[in-house]
This record gives structure tokens, C-alpha cells and sequence, in this order.
């Protein structure tokens, strides 16, 4: 029998960024289930931060060179790729000078959080999707984590829902502890507009933070996993209401196998 496919969106991954608990998901969750007989593919945005020289990136030409219009506006769509070699995975990076040359992931020095951080999270989004069609590698689950991967849901079941590579597949969100404080610009809505979503989700994002495009995302996916031990109430109460599975929160010692036997019940 064929192995499964697992895609991986992360908005963190060490050692390219500093441990913490999401991060670390995004290190050992893909190397875990690669190692239980699925096969995998791993995204993460390429933040300025990470140095290319010490961690070997590389530049993929045949993946690089399309542009992507965010807000009427080209931006070409840069795909880099770094092995981690003992655990025998790649991690492949969505880059663009515009959006991910800064030294910071979504905040300045400051603790500002990035004025155009909407338009990275839909920049990061439709790259990973668009870079998965070119590999035309067919995921049977997509696991987001971290809210730069929200909106991958939202195009995956809405824009891309025609496409045959992401017909059959399930998708699961991760709820985390790493919200972000000032709401999304007052014009998020319009860009998701001009790509096709339809205006019922749109009222969703009209007061576009953390709470309300955690629950977009939400709404699009097929199963989601409380990553954090304490989450926003707010979206604990809303998890209550939803009607789909939810896996509750598993630690560091049993995350990998629980996950493991969570994919393999959404896809029985």
C-alpha cells in the first residue's frame, strides 16, 4: 500500500528559529511521522533572521519564478530548501524580498507587530499551495500550525477546491498560545476578496485578530489539535460549539503517536 502523505505549514521550525513549543512541533512532529511510515513535506516562511550560509539553503530555480498577486501587486515567489540531516528531512522556505528580508519574524525591534503581516500570511499561504501543485505531490492530511498558516484552510477549501491534487485530502488546524496583538488592516477583507473567497467568510475578518482568523481558520478545516496547554478562552469556548473533531492538548512525551493516530482516524 502506498504511504500516506503528510503536509506540513509551520510558522516556526528549530533550528531556524528559536526553540519554544511550537517550534519544536514543527522540528520533530514531521521527522516523528516520516519515521511511522508516512511520507512528508515540510513549509516554513524564510524569515531574514535565518542565516542561509550556516543552515545550507539553496535556492530551487524549477520551483522559483512565478509571481504571486497580493492586492492588485506582483511578488515574485522565491522556493529555497534545507536538509536537516539527522533526521534525513528537507524543509522547504517561501521567500520574497518584500515580505521576508526583514531580520524579524512578525515584529520590529520594538515589539511592533509588522503593519503588512495580512499580506505575509497570504503571501506565505498561496505559496506553499502553489508550490505543492508544481511538485504535484498529492497530501492526504495538511497540518497548520501557528497563525501564518491560517489562511492555507480558507484557499485550500475555497479557490483550490476544484483542483484534483487537493480533492480527498483532510486538513487539520493546531490552535496555539501565540496570538498577535493588533488586529489584521482594515482592508484584509478586500484582499480575500479580490482572490475569490466568498463574503460570508468575509464577515468573519471584518475585525480581522488573532480570535476571528483563528476561527476562519477553524471554520475551513476538517479537524483541529489544541497545540498548547492554555489557549485563548475565547477560542476554547468556540471549540466547544464546533462540530468536527478536536484532539486535546497531548505533551512532549505522547504529541507524536497521538497525532499519528489522529491523522489515521481522519482518514479511516
Amino acid at each position: 500500500m502506498e504511504s500516506r502523505k503528510v503536509l506540513f505549514v509551520s510558522q516556526e521550525i528549530t533550528p531556524y528559529i528559536a526553540e519554544n513549543r511550537l517550534s519544536r512541533i514543527g522540528r520533530y512532529l514531521p521527522q516523528g511521522i516520516q519515521e511511522r511510515g508516512k511520507e512528508i513535506r515540510t513549509f516554513m516562511p524564510r524569515y531574514g533572521c535565518i542565516n542561509e550560509r550556516r543552515n545550507q539553503l539553496h535556492e530551487v530555480i524549477r520551483l522559483s519564478g512565478m509571481n504571486l498577486i497580493i492586492d492588485d501587486t506582483d511578488h515574485p515567489l522565491i522556493i529555497k530548501v534545507a536538509s536537516i540531516q539527522s533526521a534525513r528531512m528537507q524543509v522547504y522556505f517561501i521567500d520574497n524580498d518584500d515580505y521576508f528580508q526583514r531580520k524579524f519574524l512578525v515584529t520590529d525591534a520594538s515589539g511592533r507587530e509588522f503593519e503588512d503581516n495580512d499580506e505575509r500570511a497570504l503571501f506565505f499561504a498561496r505559496g506553499v499551495i502553489e508550490t505543492v501543485k508544481k511538485l504535484r505531490w498529492a497530501p492526504d492530511i495538511v497540518h497548520c500550525h501557528g497563525w501564518m498558516s491560517a489562511l492555507v484552510p480558507v484557499y485550500l477549501k475555497s479557490i483550490y477546491s476544484d483542483d484534483p491534487l487537493f480533492n480527498n485530502q483532510k486538513i487539520i488546524y493546531s490552535v496555539y498560545n501565540n496570538d498577535f496583538k493588533t488586529p489584521f488592516r482594515s482592508s484584509f477583507a478586500d484582499k480575500l476578496r479580490y482572490d475569490g473567497i466568498d463574503g460570508e467568510s468575509l464577515k468573519l475578518v471584518k475585525n480581522a485578530d488573532f480570535i476571528n482568523l483563528s476561527k476562519l481558520a477553524i471554520k475551513y478545516s476538517d479537524a483541529i489539535i489544541i497545540g498548547s496547554e492554555n489557549i485563548n478562552e475565547e477560542l476554547k469556548t468556540h471549540l466547544e460549539t464546533v462540530k468536527k473533531p478536536v484532539l486535546s492538548f497531548r505533551d512532549e512525551s505522547e504529541y507524536i503517536d497521538a497525532y499519528n493516530d489522529f491523522y489515521d482516524e481522519m482518514l479511516s
